[in-house]
């Protein structure tokens, strides 16, 4: 067996899941292509595929508005200590906008160049924040109008609900049940018991981003709901780790939102 093949296939064993070789690859496109396959499409010809496509540039353009505030961050670290003085305490708003009005004056050579920059770095901030402004006055209302229950639960905001949407994709009627569901968003839980411990753990494979809104959602409510903190409480005084408490919440919720995931109406 080629070295790769059983690096695939130790790793497959260890993670709980089946490997996948490459002839696992080969057999599924010949199914699909012959059409003996029985999974069906998760479609890209509705309402969820422009969800899709606008978060595609909400992500980067968050990235890029990111990327630029910290190096501003980082450029009024080393600076001079007036600039260390004026900025320290702004928010990142705040910080956009004044490091954006700037009006660097000659003088000192490296307090000259280092406002320029800030300068500059604050108004490329302003663009991609402008974009994700734009693009929400956009991906709400097609959220809203297709999922408004998923709206309706705690903790679910529409960029949340988008990640969700996207994972299930516009015809969320393909997935069999709500388990399936979960499995898709890496919620299932893995046996992981030994000796006398009987555990599970939480689930490396499935859809990341739709797990990550799982998390976002019971972060949300261990913080501020009632309901969850006192669920926390109890799971705690059984012993339960916070690990297997969040990977016990994210299943509850992916029970909870797959109702809503079919269009409304």
């Amino acid at each position: 067996m080629p070295r790769r093949v059983a690096r695939t296939v130790l790793r497959g064993d260890r993670r709980g899941n089946p490997p996948v070789l490459p002839g696992d690859a080969v057999s599924a496109a010949r199914a699909a292509q012959s059409g003996r396959a029985a999974g069906a499409p998760k479609g890209r010809d509705g309402s969820v595929e422009a969800i899709r496509v606008l978060m595609v540039a909400k992500r980067s353009a968050r990235s890029e508005r990111t990327q630029t505030i910290n190096q501003a961050r980082a450029l009024i670290v080393t600076g001079p200590g007036d600039l260390r003085t004026r900025f320290a305490k702004h928010t990142v708003t705040a910080l956009v906008a004044e490091t954006a009005s700037l009006r660097p004056r000659t003088g000192d050579v490296v307090g000259y160049a280092t406002r320029i920059a800030l300068r500059e770095l604050g108004r490329r901030a302003e663009f991609p924040g402008s974009q994700l402004e734009r693009l929400d006055e956009l991906i709400v209302p097609l959220v809203t109008a297709r999922a408004p229950g998923l709206l309706a639960l705690y903790g679910i905001g529409a960029h949340t609900a988008a990640l969700l949407l996207i994972a299930a994709g516009d015809h969320p009627q393909r997935l069999r049940s709500e388990a399936a569901w979960a499995h898709l968003c890496a919620a299932a839980p893995i046996p992981a018991s030994s000796g006398k411990t009987v555990r599970h753990r939480l689930n490396p494979g499935g859809d990341r981003q739709a797990n990550h809104a799982l998390w976002r959602i019971v972060f949300t409510r261990m913080g501020s709901d009632p309901a969850t903190r006192a669920y926390v409480e109890r799971r705690t005084a059984e012993g339960k780790s916070k690990a297997e408490i969040i990977r016990c919440l994210k299943r509850y919720v992916a029970r909870e939102v797959y109702p809503h995931l079919r269009p409304a109406g």
